[in-house]
């Protein structure tokens, strides 16, 4: 899967979109109080099946039906991937030294635990440490004076789709923001 994020300076409030046709695939929404964000959730944009349970989100302006497929709940440091909760310290680990920068990201015993790097405006995510790699988020946003900026891009193999997307999608989006907050960079939610 090859896509971008429609909003060039927010990751965390876009449409996730194909980069053959550009159509919608996910949709991500965060709200945020007055300490903070309080949630991220990521929508399928394009449910296959209507017997699914929907979610009902609520707005100040309406109520619409919405396919939730993962979420980030900042306040209590939990990630939920189709309606199942775990806590970040279960998911997300360090591996190595004092010093190491290798972080494992895992959702199950039974899945393939991620190294999630950063390097050079790009996030890569390798099952089999750093031998190939499963996921690729770059995140190229530069402010120009002449040109337009280039919208952030998620590349996922087959293999990573089948087992870990909305999984490899939110630990991305958890990654970028952090390291964001880290630099003060971090675009204002609206």
């Amino acid at each position: 899967m090859q896509a971008i994020f429609d909003n060039k300076t927010n990751i965390l409030n876009a449409n996730l979109r194909a980069t053959y046709d550009g159509h919608a695939i996910y949709t991500v929404r965060s709200s945020s109080g007055f300490r903070g964000r309080n949630i991220t959730i990521l929508e399928d944009a394009n449910p296959l099946d209507n017997d699914q349970p929907y979610d009902r989100v609520v707005s100040r302006r309406k109520t619409r039906a919405t396919h939730i497929v993962g979420a980030i709940h900042w306040k209590e440091r939990i990630l939920e991937v189709h309606g199942h909760r775990k806590p970040l310290a279960d998911i997300k680990r360090r591996e190595g030294g004092m010093f190491s920068k290798t972080r494992l990201w895992q959702w199950s015993k039974d899945r393939p635990a991620y190294e999630i790097r950063h390097q050079h405006d790009e996030w890569t995510a390798s099952p089999d440490s750093g031998m190939s790699i499963a996921g690729r988020f770059s995140v190229p946003f530069r402010p120009h004076l002449f040109t337009k900026s280039k919208p952030a891009e998620l590349h996922l193999t087959q293999a990573a789709l089948t087992s870990d997307e909305v999984f490899l999608i939110l630990a991305f989006i958890y990654s970028e923001a952090k390291r964001q907050e880290r630099t003060n960079i971090a675009p204002v939610d609206d």
